[in-house]
């Protein structure tokens, strides 16, 4: 069963129509007893860092979470802020995370960017995979891309945790993986075709 998390933070009905057109099985869940049968699990989150943090501890499902991924090794999507939630601080709040991937969350660097409006990143872009995307990458239109909006991104201690990357000033990371944690900057709900393959690769892990 594919849980998709609904703590106030995301659009969760852009993932459960995907997953009704794909014909697979999913549910939303704001419960810890209703997260518990999860065999795959999306993290969304849109908004500010702590804003997102402070969301998901008072949602009452913290603990059952990492129960589920550090110790049951259930598979994770995190998307966006809920992406980067998954790693220890951000340069954007004070709160910590939820430190599944070490690293930190970083302020994309305006004296790199030539064109304004400099942030967000806003658009599609498109991505270039590293060595080690665990085939979550399949089938995807590289070049196409995927569409963005944010301002921070996952800057991982071990390099190897970073699946792909985009260019925006320089190429910075935009996926992140380690084991069964899986995070993306980048918005698949909004992605169109590249999204639906992606979420359906999660899926079939």
């Amino acid at each position: 069963m594919i849980s998709i998390i609904d703590y106030g933070s995301g659009n969760v009905t852009a993932y459960s129509n995907i997953y009704k057109k794909l014909n697979m099985a999913h549910k939303i869940v704001n419960t810890s007893s209703d997260l518990e049968d999860a065999s795959k699990i999306i993290l969304p989150g849109v908004g500010a860092f702590d804003q997102v943090m402070e969301s998901l501890n008072d949602s009452g499902m913290r603990e059952t979470l990492d129960a589920l991924v550090l110790r049951k090794k259930v598979p994770i999507l995190g998307v966006c802020v809920g992406m980067q939630i998954m790693a220890c601080t951000s340069e954007e709040g004070q709160m910590q995370g939820l430190s599944w991937i070490k690293g930190s969350i970083l302020e994309i660097d305006t004296k790199m960017l030539k064109h304004k409006p400099q942030l967000p990143h806003m658009g599609w872009n498109s991505i270039q995979t590293t060595n080690n995307n665990n085939n979550i990458f399949e089938n995807i239109d590289k070049d196409n891309g995927f569409y963005f909006l944010h301002s921070y991104f996952f800057s991982c201690e071990n390099n190897k945790e970073v699946t792909a990357t985009v260019n925006y000033g320089k190429n910075i990371p935009c996926a992140v993986n380690s084991g069964n944690i899986y995070g993306f900057q980048f918005h698949p709900e909004k992605s169109h075709l590249n999204g639906i393959t992606l979420l359906k690769n999660f899926a079939n892990i």
